[in-house]
């Protein structure tokens, strides 16, 4: 069973058995959660609801992680979250106390991220929770052959990297589209990048050929 607010696991053994002559009818398995459970997905534990949003909301100024510790890890949170305003339909995204949308340039250079496989990437969306953010890039299959996504292939400083889909189809498919969730700490996905290599020709900065020539026999003559 999942609990379908904290998201939280219940684990239960159950067995049955013939039922004895003239036993009485067995009443109904109720489950009662203890106090320590959080009343909504990734709040802290053994937080009450008019006190769990407050204490998500604050964010030291210095910018250092909070000191309180969740029941689920703020990556997993926002990856759920960021997943959800992507794919399902708005009316059931939960509301989550302390996760804010953050700016976000659509034109940020994503050449380094994954410069092994022949996909096109554009950041969507970010969000922020205490020091961590999540950013969703949209991956898109330039190729004509299947791409098998592998996390060990980002090229980036990032807490976290999940795939929506593990692998892409051929451009032009209906599966060639899919979004990574990148999670980064203490900034955005633009300060988690690697820095791009420019193309620059050694020879540009060299003297043409003709004035090399006039320089040298000018040495001669001297």
């Amino acid at each position: 069973l999942q609990d379908v607010e904290s998201g939280a696991l219940i684990l239960l053994d159950i067995a049955a058995e013939p039922a004895k002559a003239g036993q009485a009818a067995l009443e109904p398995v109720r489950i009662v959660e203890g106090e320590a459970t959080p009343a909504h997905y990734g709040e802290q534990a053994g937080a009450s609801p008019s006190t769990a949003g407050d204490a998500q909301g604050d964010t030291p100024a210095s910018g250092l992680t909070p000191t309180h510790r969740r029941e689920i890890p703020v990556a997993v949170v926002l990856t759920r979250y960021a997943a959800q305003n992507l794919y399902a339909p708005l009316r059931t995204v939960e509301p989550f106390a302390g996760i804010g949308r953050m700016n976000l340039r659509r034109d940020l250079a994503l050449d380094t991220l994954l410069p092994t496989l022949p996909v096109r990437a554009q950041a969507l969306a970010a969000w922020r929770l205490e020091d961590q953010w999540v950013t969703a890039v949209r991956l898109t299959n330039t190729s004509a052959r299947w791409l098998d996504l592998d996390p060990r292939a980002l090229q980036g400083d990032f807490v976290a990297a999940t795939f929506q889909h593990t692998t892409l189809g051929p451009a032009g498919h209906s599966s060639d589209t899919t979004v990574v969730y990148l999670v980064t700490r203490g900034h955005g996905l633009a300060e988690s990048l690697l820095p791009r290599i420019g193309r620059i020709d050694a020879t540009m900065n060299l003297p043409p050929a003709g004035a090399a020539g006039t320089t040298e026999g000018a040495g001669d003559e001297k």
